[in-house]
């Protein structure tokens, strides 16, 4: 089974849609059915299962959350209706109108950066918490950070603009999960602290290249990192040299590749 369920200790955080062998993608979707009820969740544990590219669900306490949700209600097909949503940036791999009022996200509350509350549709105002980097707010006893993502190279500053978008930190039940949205190796991410699991970000021309990627990891030092976000414009990042380069700076640091492109051969 390709999308094996992968109960954390440490971190008491179960992830599901591990990538171990590329060539076993045909029953894929069933094997993440599966996989998702061979254990029941704890109210302790957070159970976190990669859609595509950025999306992801996070259940914990019977609270489902959507990360950057796309690709239509059929994305999400067997999953429960989002309680909160988090969207990370105005970019169509982030933000996409249509499956937000596909889903029957209605009783959802939205979190958002100011630039994507402006291209949300006025009926979706009384769900909006709008975070600036540096804000926080509490939602169904999970506290949502909004942390600095934007781009550092002069080439690439055109895509992501400092104070634009966010990445997310979500405290859940002592656990703090790092969502790094669109982002180069700045400061503020390797400033964070605390940092039990994080998911990095590594495709040109838009954000990081592995080995920035793994510097900015080694800075920080979370306890568990889980590359996404890695399909470029036109090249694929290399998720094994990110693995190689982050074990050798510091073997304690755990490498857990997910996959984020179910349907593709990488």
């Amino acid at each position: 089974m390709k999308n094996l369920l992968l109960v954390l200790m440490s971190s008491s955080i179960l992830f599901i849609g591990c990538k171990e062998n590329k060539k076993e993608k045909t029953h894929e979707a069933n094997d993440k059915t599966v996989a998702a009820s061979m254990e029941k969740t704890k109210n302790s544990e957070a159970k976190i299962t990669p859609i595509e590219h950025a999306t992801a669900v996070l259940e914990w306490n019977n609270i489902t959350i959507y990360i950057d949700p796309v690709g239509g209600a059929e994305a999400f097909k067997g999953y429960k209706s989002p309680d909160l949503i988090l969207i990370t940036d105005i970019h169509g791999d982030h933000l996409n109108v249509e499956t937000i009022e596909a889903l029957g996200t209605d009783k959802a509350k939205i979190i958002v950066p100011q630039a994507v509350a402006d291209k949300l549709p006025k009926v979706f105002t009384p769900q909006i918490d709008v975070l600036n980097n540096g804000e926080s707010k509490e939602r169904y006893g999970i506290t949502v950070e909004a942390v600095p993502m934007y781009n550092l190279r002069e080439e690439a500053l055109k895509f992501h603009e400092k104070g634009r978008g966010n990445g997310y930190i979500l405290n859940i039940n002592g656990q703090r999960i790092y969502f790094s949205g669109d982002t180069e190796d700045i400061p503020e991410m390797r400033a964070l602290k605390n940092i039990d699991k994080a998911f990095i970000c590594m495709n040109l021309p838009y954000t990081m290249t592995p080995e920035s990627a793994a510097a900015g990891v080694l800075a920080f030092k979370p306890k568990q990192v889980c590359p996404y976000h890695y399909r470029g414009k036109p090249d694929v990042s290399d998720v094994s040299k990110f693995k190689e380069l982050v074990n050798a700076g510091d073997p304690e640091i755990e490498v857990v590749q997910l996959d984020w492109y179910p349907n593709d051969d990488y």
